[in-house]
């Protein structure tokens, strides 16, 4: 039962940090600010996830969570080439 509180006590901390990644996101000054808060806002919200499967026994919140991070990847290797494209 503790392990349980203190799960959910620290996916609550998690999403504090969405919030202010959230903020960081629209309140940007660059593209690349913007960027980095939206990787850490996708592998924040995976952490969650994870947090919450172990604390529901659900393994489709894992397979959700590993969905998330795979396509944070895909979108920063996409902003990443973005970038070095000759212009």
């Amino acid at each position: 039962m503790a392990v349980h509180v203190f799960l959910l006590v620290a996916a609550a901390v998690l999403a504090l940090n969405i919030v202010a990644s959230s903020v960081r996101i629209l309140r940007g000054p660059t593209t690349r600010d913007r960027t980095t808060a939206m990787l850490l806002l996708s592998t924040t919200g995976a952490a969650v996830l994870v947090l919450l499967a172990e604390v529901a026994s659900s393994p489709a919140l894992r397979d959700t969570a590993l969905a998330l991070v795979a396509l944070s990847a895909v979108i920063v290797a996409a902003r990443i080439s973005a970038e070095r494209a000759p212009r």
